[in-house]
């Protein structure tokens, strides 16, 4: 009889045990992986803003204006500079091809705009290369890189370069997460920072 109840005591504390114990207790590659894949920094599209009208010439020689230049899409003719703005600038325009491509990719009622939001990019993370832990902190480093979402992105960024972040997370009572405000952060750094600050990887 002593020995059932044993038993039985020695069950119901492994049950406890195992049921008090989440797959977020543990900081591995896999979790860091799919918190960071599925957090709303990481998986929010890139928009490129295409200015039409008077624009200033700092921003009409800009790589991007230029690319879309060689496409095409935009072209422009020296205009006088709106106040603020200085010379020389450029009244763009979007080409006829401009206009098939680009609005294609926005709204309808934002078709018409001198402001353009075009989507036109996603992140792929490529995978975690390193947790550094320190207590109830770590550090994460992680791969990834651009993956075009249309004609306009894949002309703007090139799929084969990856990029290097690393971001904080911090051991809360429910498991770790990301660390997503500098005030929470300390010293390890916010996700949108991470991105924001990545650098081609070598």
């Amino acid at each position: 009889m002593r020995k059932k109840l044993t038993l039985v005591a020695l069950c119901s504390l492994l049950t406890f045990a195992l049921s008090s114990c989440s797959p977020r207790d543990f900081l591995t590659r896999r979790l860091a992986t799919d918190l960071i894949a599925a957090s709303p920094a990481f998986q929010t599209p890139q928009q490129f803003t295409l200015q039409t009208g008077t624009v200033a010439n700092k921003d009409y020689g800009s790589p991007e204006y230029i690319v879309l230049q060689q496409h095409g899409w935009i072209s422009a003719t020296k205009a006088p500079c709106s106040p603020g703005l200085s010379a020389p600038c450029w009244d763009v325009l979007l080409t006829p091809s401009g206009v098939d491509t680009v609005r294609s990719l926005v709204s309808a009622e934002e078709a018409d705009k001198a402001l353009l939001f075009i989507p036109v990019a996603k992140r792929e993370l490529l995978g975690v290369t390193g947790i550094s832990k320190q207590g109830s902190t770590a550090d994460v480093d992680f791969l990834w890189k651009w993956v075009p979402l249309n004609e306009v992105g894949a002309a703007l960024y090139a799929t084969d370069v990856h990029y290097v972040s690393s971001v904080g997370f911090r051991d809360y009572d429910d498991g770790w997460r990301i660390i997503i405000s500098q005030s929470a952060a300390r010293s390890a750094q916010p996700l949108d920072d991470a991105l924001k600050n990545a650098e081609p990887a070598p």
